[in-house]
């Protein structure tokens, strides 16, 4: 027989460090993804300003804003982490005054988050998302 101390973890001490760092998960998982949501959500509002600012470069040259065939084939491609997580829409207006509208529509694990619009007029919406 041996006589002496033995190191090591209990099996109660390895069971309460387990739940332990389950219920620390169980907190920091939402709010981990509700944070990847929020990052997605200003990714693609800053590509909204920026076809927003070359919608006005457009219209100064061309009298007429762009539409979004006429912007992609000018060269424009949104960025890979940006149309990963959404599809863009641009729909110009036809009245005498010229007009657009910029609407982002989530996809895949961003669905949830709802869609992004931004006009000719700087109005963002749903205003609590800007």
């Amino acid at each position: 027989m041996r006589s002496g101390k033995q190191n090591g973890f209990t099996l109660i001490e390895l069971m309460i460090t387990t739940v332990i760092v389950a219920i620390l998960a169980s907190i920091a998982y939402p709010s981990y993804t509700q944070y990847i949501v929020r990052a997605n959500r200003s990714a693609a509002q800053a590509q909204m300003m920026d076809i927003a600012n070359r919608q006005q470069q457009f219209l100064l040259a061309s009298r007429a804003y762009a539409s979004k065939t006429t912007l992609e084939a000018s060269g424009y491609a949104p960025p890979s982490t940006v149309s990963a997580k959404y599809n863009y829409d641009i729909a110009v207006g036809t009245a005498t005054v010229p007009s657009f509208t910029i609407t982002f529509t989530p996809t895949g694990t961003q669905a949830a988050d709802g869609n992004l619009t931004l006009n000719s007029e700087g109005v963002k919406t749903p205003t609590t998302k800007w």
